[in-house]
């Protein structure tokens, strides 16, 4: 709900983009981006500017060449994001951002009790790699 209090908080109208992560954000998250690999030369990308393009992509939905100008190029951008999905960095950051939501829920950062139901069970059973292939008709001469 919003209420005077916690307005400020979500305000993102002196950000660049809405998408872009505010100092907060980027405390929470920077930690977990790995360092550039030792060797080599030295990293000359903004890598919370590439975590501000991947951002703009997820929540504009744009495609890659509608990337604006201002933010890294667009290769640079997708070669980052599937460095970070290949090295699980977006499993981890995920994870991290998941447990601190449910501590600031007042819950346990890991829970501790899932739940299935019979219903859930029998739908996943349905058009497995078991399930029964389509009759194909033939022409008969």
């Amino acid at each position: 709900m919003w209420t005077p209090e916690n307005r400020p908080r979500y305000d993102r109208s002196q950000l660049r983009y809405p998408s872009d992560l505010t100092d907060e954000e980027w405390s929470i998250v920077g930690p977990l981006i790995p360092r550039a690999k030792r060797g080599g030369n030295r990293r000359s990308v903004d890598v919370r500017a590439v975590l501000n393009g991947v951002m703009y992509i997820l929540s504009t939905g744009c495609q890659w060449a509608a990337l604006p100008k201002d933010l890294p190029p667009r290769s640079t951008v997708n070669d980052y994001l599937r460095r970070w999905d290949e090295d699980r960095t977006l499993d981890r950051v995920h994870h991290a951002l998941y447990a601190l939501c449910r501590e600031q829920a007042g819950r346990e950062a890991s829970p501790t009790a899932g739940i299935i139901d019979s219903q859930s069970v029998k739908s996943a059973e349905k058009g497995g790699p078991t399930s029964t292939p389509r009759a194909t008709t033939r022409a008969t001469c």
